[in-house]
């Protein structure tokens, strides 16, 4: 079992560095070279070049969930200030990911990849729903708030305005974009004053 899993997460690896060297191209040759085995045993565990680079957008959005969206780790403060860094989080781990300009945007449109991409968008959608009727029972969010569209709206804002991020000559400063896209979320959820935000700068709540 040791030994699958080790293989499997090195093909894993040698296709996500495949894609970002030919820009979102890959042959199951160069990667089994890359990984150092058959490209016999690469198709063996993904069955096709489109089912290896599922596995490659599934490892990444598993990574991107368990670094910015996983709330076990993230220590106690207020719930504004909470979402704000998950934000934070959000934007820098796309900056910091090679990955993450070919996920949002070449690959984003290959159709192995859309139910990889579906499946994600909609666990956002279900927790991000789950996150305002919370903050609806905590006082934090006005009841009249239809957490469903809402954040239906908000995904698609923060991943539009981040494909443009990403894909800009010069990208924004990442506090900044964090600044604008908070404005844009506490607006949208119409935050209550008892929230617990900072009271500075954009964070202001009106």
């Amino acid at each position: 079992m040791t030994t699958t899993i080790t293989t499997r997460e090195r093909l894993i690896r040698a296709a996500q560095q495949e894609l970002i060297r030919n820009h979102g191209h890959l042959e199951m040759q160069a990667v089994a070279k890359r990984a150092q085995v058959s490209v016999g045993l690469a198709y063996h565990h993904f069955g096709s070049k489109a089912g290896l680079i599922a596995a490659v957008v599934e490892a990444f959005y598993s990574r991107l969930d368990e670094e910015v969206f996983n709330d076990a780790c993230r220590p106690s403060e207020s719930w504004a200030n909470r979402e704000r860094r998950r934000i934070a989080s959000y934007i820098a781990f796309h900056y910091d990911h090679p990955f993450a300009p070919l996920v949002i945007g070449a690959l984003s449109r290959a159709p192995e990849v859309l139910d990889v991409e579906r499946a994600f968008t909609n666990k956002q959608l279900a927790g991000g729903a789950r996150m305002i009727e919370a903050a609806q029972r905590d006082g934090f969010v006005p009841d009249h708030v239809d957490p469903h569209l809402t954040i239906a709206l908000m995904i698609g804002g923060i991943r539009q305005a981040l494909i443009g991020a990403l894909m800009s000559e010069r990208r924004p400063d990442p506090e900044k974009l964090t600044d604008e896209i908070w404005a844009f979320m506490a607006g949208a959820l119409r935050l209550t004053a008892n929230a617990g935000i900072e009271k500075r700068g954009r964070d202001k709540v009106a």
